[in-house]
């Protein structure tokens, strides 16, 4: 990770399109980070494709591109304006998506690129479903019985041995898209079909269903030097089987006991 005194000039990719009611965060997020960036005297340059954002006016950056968020019209901003550093965690899962593409196509090595804030081996981490099941197992934290899937006919035989109902969940999309609950065959059919299509890698986990659980989620922070705090923690009101984005949150939990907050707490941090 470059010190924050070796940067010159920052990409920071936004979110693209925001669904009403949803992924505000994202514009938030990457607003502020513009304006931090800028008080360390870094020059910033913004690309995002929606130009209904705060992140897009034009006091935010330096310079603003609304361009599509494709490898393509990224590699032409980094061609154009030389930055030494991408940001892509302001721009929610599509930033994400975004960097990971950049580097596995050699676009970041090829303009000495280097990605700030997350890196590249942490995205994979935590947006790969097979590497992040084996990153929780290698530490003893407890998984949902799962497996991954590149085509129907696994994901079926798979379904049959697990019992439905079967969560669907395709790797490296946004906000869940392509997943859902799928209660018997013919619906698992559909979903796993359209997830299977909307994967950029082709790989969905399938998942023993948790619907109805309780669920809770914990904001945490560390740096580079292994330092962790939790920011805070929260529940939501509806159960597990309603997507967060449309679904109420309180903070702090008003449910957990002690003992389960500091479970909870622990594990966070160990992730």
């Amino acid at each position: 990770m470059p010190k924050i005194d070796s940067i010159k000039k920052t990409l920071v990719l936004g979110s693209g399109p925001i669904i009403i009611g949803q992924a505000a965060e994202f514009d938030y997020s990457g607003t502020q980070a513009c304006g931090a960036l800028k008080e360390e005297g870094i020059e910033v340059v913004l690309i995002n494709s929606n130009p209904a954002t705060i992140m897009t006016d034009k006091e935010v950056a330096d310079k603003i591109y609304i361009e599509p968020l494709t490898i393509e019209a990224i590699e032409k901003v980094i061609e154009k304006e030389r930055p030494d550093s991408l940001l892509a965690g302001m721009g929610g899962q599509t930033g994400l998506n975004l960097a990971v593409e950049l580097s596995d196509a050699g676009i970041l090595d090829k303009y000495n690129v280097k990605v700030i804030g997350t890196s590249i081996e942490s995205i994979k981490k935590g947006e790969d479903r097979d590497t992040f099941r084996e990153t929780m197992r290698a530490i003893n934290q407890p998984v949902i019985e799962s497996d991954i899937v590149t085509n129907l006919e696994d994901g079926l035989i798979y379904a049959d041995k697990i019992g439905y109902p079967v969560i669907v969940r395709p790797a490296y999309t946004l906000g869940g898209t392509g997943g859902g609950i799928a209660e018997n065959r013919e619906e698992l059919t559909e979903i796993l079909n359209h997830g299977l299509q909307l994967s950029p890698v082709t790989q969905v986990l399938l998942e023993k269903s948790i619907k109805g659980w309780k669920e809770i989620e914990y904001e945490v922070m560390r740096d580079s030097k292994g330092n962790c705090i939790t920011v805070c923690n929260m529940e939501n009101v509806d159960p597990v089987g309603v997507h967060t984005g449309d679904s109420i949150v309180v903070a702090p939990s008003q449910t957990l006991s002690d003992v389960e907050y500091q479970l909870l707490r622990t594990a966070s941090i160990d992730i």
